[in-house]
């Protein structure tokens, strides 16, 4: 099990707590549009279902990778 690093809820993240031995599943969070990094910074980690999904609601954003105009 994971735990949050945003509200410290336990959840289940595919790419942290799968089994090696098993096959690879995707994470239920590349269901959901792109809406931050995925952490990498030591001791990080990432939120749970929730909490993600408040984000997405609560920011939302123009696509991450959008080319800058420059037609200027």
């Amino acid at each position: 099990m994971s735990t949050c690093s945003r509200c410290g809820a336990q959840f289940s993240c595919a790419m942290k707590d799968a089994d090696p031995a098993a096959p690879a599943e995707p994470c239920w969070c590349t269901f959901l549009p792109p809406s931050l990094p995925v952490p990498s910074a030591p001791g990080a980690s990432c939120w749970c279902p929730a909490c993600l999904r408040r984000h997405i609601i609560d920011h939302p954003q123009t696509p991450a990778h959008t080319p800058p105009d420059n037609s200027a």
